[in-house]
Protein backbone atom coordinates (compact mmCIF):
# COMPACT_ATOMS: atom_id res chain seq x y z
CA UNK A 1 0.00 0.00 0.00
CA UNK A 2 0.87 3.39 -0.67
CA UNK A 3 -0.28 6.99 0.80
CA UNK A 4 -0.27 10.61 -0.28
CA UNK A 5 -1.57 13.58 -0.08
CA UNK A 6 -3.40 15.45 -2.95
CA UNK A 7 -2.44 19.28 -2.09
CA UNK A 8 -3.89 20.87 -5.20
CA UNK A 9 -6.36 19.74 -8.37
CA UNK A 10 -7.96 21.18 -11.93
CA UNK A 11 -9.46 19.56 -14.18
CA UNK A 12 -11.28 20.32 -17.60
CA UNK A 13 -14.07 19.12 -19.23
CA UNK A 14 -17.04 19.85 -21.64
CA UNK A 15 -19.20 22.22 -19.55
CA UNK A 16 -17.01 21.38 -16.12
CA UNK A 17 -14.97 23.98 -15.98
CA UNK A 18 -15.05 25.69 -12.55
CA UNK A 19 -13.82 23.78 -9.44
CA UNK A 20 -17.73 24.53 -8.27
CA UNK A 21 -18.90 22.87 -10.82
CA UNK A 22 -16.68 20.11 -10.52
CA UNK A 23 -17.58 19.08 -7.27
CA UNK A 24 -21.01 19.49 -7.95
CA UNK A 25 -20.80 17.03 -10.65
CA UNK A 26 -18.82 14.73 -8.19
CA UNK A 27 -22.09 14.31 -6.05
CA UNK A 28 -24.15 13.71 -9.13
CA UNK A 29 -21.58 12.55 -11.68
CA UNK A 30 -22.77 12.15 -15.47
CA UNK A 31 -19.98 11.41 -18.60
CA UNK A 32 -19.31 14.27 -20.30
CA UNK A 33 -19.86 14.54 -24.09
CA UNK A 34 -19.06 17.11 -26.46
CA UNK A 35 -16.64 18.51 -28.87
CA UNK A 36 -15.66 21.79 -27.26
CA UNK A 37 -12.34 22.13 -26.32
CA UNK A 38 -10.40 24.77 -23.82
CA UNK A 39 -9.03 28.08 -24.92
CA UNK A 40 -5.98 27.44 -22.88
CA UNK A 41 -5.24 31.36 -23.28
CA UNK A 42 -1.95 30.76 -21.13
CA UNK A 43 -0.30 29.77 -24.63
CA UNK A 44 0.12 32.27 -27.12
CA UNK A 45 -2.29 31.93 -30.22
CA UNK A 46 0.54 30.67 -32.54
CA UNK A 47 1.81 28.08 -30.69
CA UNK A 48 -1.77 26.99 -29.54
CA UNK A 49 -2.69 26.47 -33.45
CA UNK A 50 -0.45 23.17 -33.01
CA UNK A 51 -2.10 21.54 -30.41
CA UNK A 52 -5.20 19.01 -30.86
CA UNK A 53 -7.96 18.76 -28.45
CA UNK A 54 -6.84 16.01 -26.50
CA UNK A 55 -3.19 17.91 -25.70
CA UNK A 56 -5.37 21.64 -25.38
CA UNK A 57 -7.15 19.65 -22.19
CA UNK A 58 -4.13 17.77 -20.74
CA UNK A 59 -2.07 21.28 -20.97
CA UNK A 60 -5.17 23.21 -19.65
CA UNK A 61 -5.26 21.36 -16.51
CA UNK A 62 -1.55 21.39 -16.21
CA UNK A 63 -1.60 25.05 -16.12
CA UNK A 64 -4.67 25.51 -14.16
CA UNK A 65 -2.25 23.83 -11.44
CA UNK A 66 0.44 25.54 -10.92
CA UNK A 67 1.44 28.10 -8.70
CA UNK A 68 3.37 30.98 -8.35
CA UNK A 69 7.13 30.78 -8.23
CA UNK A 70 9.64 28.71 -9.38
CA UNK A 71 8.30 24.81 -9.87
CA UNK A 72 11.80 23.26 -11.65
CA UNK A 73 12.14 21.12 -8.73
CA UNK A 74 8.62 19.65 -9.15
CA UNK A 75 8.69 16.21 -11.67
CA UNK A 76 5.69 15.85 -14.12
CA UNK A 77 3.61 12.66 -14.73
CA UNK A 78 1.44 12.87 -17.86
CA UNK A 79 -0.31 9.32 -18.25
CA UNK A 80 -3.08 8.47 -20.79
CA UNK A 81 -4.27 5.13 -21.22
CA UNK A 82 -4.65 5.86 -25.19
CA UNK A 83 -3.00 8.80 -25.94
CA UNK A 84 -3.35 11.01 -29.26
CA UNK A 85 -5.01 7.87 -31.19
CA UNK A 86 -6.44 9.44 -33.88
CA UNK A 87 -3.87 11.22 -35.26
CA UNK A 88 -2.17 7.87 -34.73
CA UNK A 89 -4.89 6.19 -37.07
CA UNK A 90 -4.69 9.05 -39.36
CA UNK A 91 -1.13 8.45 -39.69
CA UNK A 92 -1.65 4.66 -40.85
CA UNK A 93 -4.50 5.59 -43.18
CA UNK A 94 -2.07 7.79 -45.13
CA UNK A 95 0.34 5.10 -44.95
CA UNK A 96 -2.42 2.47 -46.01
CA UNK A 97 -3.24 4.83 -49.49
CA UNK A 98 0.43 5.28 -49.70
CA UNK A 99 -0.01 8.87 -49.69
CA UNK A 100 3.05 10.99 -47.78
CA UNK A 101 2.91 11.21 -43.83
CA UNK A 102 3.68 14.53 -42.20
CA UNK A 103 6.57 14.49 -40.07
CA UNK A 104 5.39 17.19 -37.84
CA UNK A 105 1.97 15.11 -37.06
CA UNK A 106 3.87 11.61 -36.73
CA UNK A 107 6.23 14.31 -33.77
CA UNK A 108 2.68 15.37 -32.04
CA UNK A 109 1.50 11.27 -32.02
CA UNK A 110 4.18 10.20 -29.92
CA UNK A 111 3.11 9.50 -26.57
CA UNK A 112 5.44 11.59 -25.12
CA UNK A 113 4.46 14.68 -27.23
CA UNK A 114 1.90 16.51 -24.95
CA UNK A 115 4.75 16.59 -22.09
CA UNK A 116 7.26 18.09 -24.13
CA UNK A 117 4.74 20.71 -25.40
CA UNK A 118 3.78 21.71 -22.30
CA UNK A 119 7.54 21.91 -21.17
CA UNK A 120 8.19 24.04 -24.54
CA UNK A 121 5.53 25.93 -24.51
CA UNK A 122 5.44 27.14 -20.53
CA UNK A 123 9.61 26.98 -20.37
CA UNK A 124 9.32 23.94 -17.70
CA UNK A 125 12.95 22.84 -17.07
CA UNK A 126 11.11 20.18 -14.36
CA UNK A 127 11.61 16.20 -15.02
CA UNK A 128 8.71 15.21 -17.16
CA UNK A 129 7.70 11.26 -18.04
CA UNK A 130 4.50 9.88 -19.83
CA UNK A 131 3.38 6.41 -19.34
CA UNK A 132 0.27 4.53 -20.11
CA UNK A 133 -0.48 1.52 -18.06
CA UNK A 134 -3.97 0.11 -20.02
CA UNK A 135 -6.95 0.61 -17.77
CA UNK A 136 -4.94 1.21 -14.49
CA UNK A 137 -3.44 4.12 -16.18
CA UNK A 138 -4.02 6.59 -13.59
CA UNK A 139 -2.86 3.95 -10.55
CA UNK A 140 0.27 3.65 -12.52
CA UNK A 141 1.09 7.23 -12.34
CA UNK A 142 0.22 7.69 -9.18
CA UNK A 143 3.12 4.71 -7.96
CA UNK A 144 5.14 6.49 -10.26
CA UNK A 145 4.63 9.86 -8.38
CA UNK A 146 4.75 7.99 -5.22
CA UNK A 147 8.18 6.83 -5.76
CA UNK A 148 9.58 10.12 -7.19
CA UNK A 149 8.52 11.42 -3.89
CA UNK A 150 10.14 8.89 -2.28
CA UNK A 151 13.20 9.77 -3.58
CA UNK A 152 13.05 13.54 -2.15
CA UNK A 153 10.91 15.07 -5.03
CA UNK A 154 9.14 17.69 -2.78
CA UNK A 155 5.81 17.31 -4.83
CA UNK A 156 4.92 15.63 -7.82
CA UNK A 157 2.10 17.10 -10.62
CA UNK A 158 0.28 14.00 -12.28
CA UNK A 159 -1.59 14.79 -15.14
CA UNK A 160 -4.53 12.54 -16.62
CA UNK A 161 -6.00 13.42 -20.09
CA UNK A 162 -7.96 11.04 -22.53
CA UNK A 163 -10.25 11.92 -25.39
CA UNK A 164 -12.60 9.19 -27.11
CA UNK A 165 -11.97 6.79 -29.38
CA UNK A 166 -12.24 6.55 -32.84
CA UNK A 167 -14.96 4.73 -34.34
CA UNK A 168 -12.72 2.06 -35.88
CA UNK A 169 -12.08 1.09 -32.23
CA UNK A 170 -15.29 1.30 -30.38
CA UNK A 171 -15.46 -2.49 -30.57
CA UNK A 172 -12.71 -2.99 -28.21
CA UNK A 173 -13.84 0.00 -26.07
CA UNK A 174 -14.10 -1.96 -22.66
CA UNK A 175 -14.95 1.31 -20.22
CA UNK A 176 -17.38 4.78 -21.65
CA UNK A 177 -15.51 7.23 -23.95
CA UNK A 178 -14.84 10.71 -22.70
CA UNK A 179 -12.99 13.88 -23.31
CA UNK A 180 -11.35 15.80 -20.31
CA UNK A 181 -8.15 16.19 -18.15
CA UNK A 182 -6.93 16.81 -14.36
CA UNK A 183 -4.11 17.25 -12.62
CA UNK A 184 -3.18 16.56 -9.27
CA UNK A 185 -0.55 18.09 -7.04
CA UNK A 186 0.94 14.67 -4.78
CA UNK A 187 2.69 15.27 -1.87
CA UNK A 188 4.22 12.91 0.96
CA UNK A 189 1.24 11.53 2.90
CA UNK A 190 2.57 13.96 5.69
CA UNK A 191 2.09 16.80 4.26
CA UNK A 192 -1.31 18.89 3.95
CA UNK A 193 -4.02 18.05 1.82
CA UNK A 194 -6.43 14.92 1.20
CA UNK A 195 -4.40 11.75 2.29
CA UNK A 196 -5.27 9.06 0.25
CA UNK A 197 -4.07 5.45 0.10
CA UNK A 198 -3.70 3.17 -2.81
CA UNK A 199 -3.43 -0.87 -2.25
CA UNK A 200 -3.69 -3.96 -4.91
CA UNK A 201 -4.56 -7.52 -4.14
CA UNK A 202 -5.88 -10.53 -6.16
CA UNK A 203 -9.48 -9.69 -7.21
CA UNK A 204 -12.39 -10.53 -5.29
CA UNK A 205 -15.07 -10.56 -7.23
CA UNK A 206 -16.03 -10.42 -11.31
CA UNK A 207 -15.39 -7.31 -12.95
CA UNK A 208 -18.37 -5.53 -14.51
CA UNK A 209 -18.02 -2.41 -17.32
CA UNK A 210 -17.88 1.12 -15.28
CA UNK A 211 -20.30 3.79 -14.95
CA UNK A 212 -17.49 6.36 -15.95
CA UNK A 213 -13.77 6.02 -17.68
CA UNK A 214 -11.54 4.77 -14.98
CA UNK A 215 -9.47 7.93 -15.13
CA UNK A 216 -12.72 9.99 -14.49
CA UNK A 217 -13.89 7.97 -11.97
CA UNK A 218 -10.51 8.29 -9.70
CA UNK A 219 -10.73 11.98 -10.02
CA UNK A 220 -14.66 11.80 -8.63
CA UNK A 221 -13.37 9.69 -5.96
CA UNK A 222 -11.01 12.53 -4.78
CA UNK A 223 -13.41 15.05 -4.85
CA UNK A 224 -16.75 12.87 -3.32
CA UNK A 225 -15.59 12.50 -0.01
CA UNK A 226 -16.23 8.63 -0.47
CA UNK A 227 -14.42 6.16 2.35
CA UNK A 228 -13.24 3.96 -0.58
CA UNK A 229 -13.36 2.88 -4.03
CA UNK A 230 -12.48 -0.87 -5.68
CA UNK A 231 -11.82 -0.90 -9.34
CA UNK A 232 -11.20 -4.48 -10.53
CA UNK A 233 -8.78 -4.78 -13.75
CA UNK A 234 -7.02 -7.66 -15.05
CA UNK A 235 -7.43 -9.80 -12.57
CA UNK A 236 -6.21 -7.43 -9.61
CA UNK A 237 -8.23 -5.12 -7.36
CA UNK A 238 -6.80 -1.28 -6.87
CA UNK A 239 -8.13 -0.53 -3.69
CA UNK A 240 -8.36 3.81 -3.17
CA UNK A 241 -9.18 4.48 0.54
CA UNK A 242 -9.54 8.17 2.31
CA UNK A 243 -7.62 8.77 5.48
CA UNK A 244 -8.81 12.35 6.23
Amino acid sequence: MIEFSVAGWSAWAPDLTTAEQWRAWAEQPWLPQGDAAPALLEVPAMQRRRIERLGRMAIQAACWCEQNGDESDIPLVFASRHGDVARSLALLQSLVGQEPMSPTAFGLSVHNAVAALYSIMRGSRSNYLALAGGAATVEAACVEAYGLLADGAPEVRVVVYEAPLPALFAGFADEPDAGFAWCWRLRRADQPGTRLGLAWEAAQAVPVRPLLPRALAAHKFLLSGDASMITTIDGQDWVWTRHG
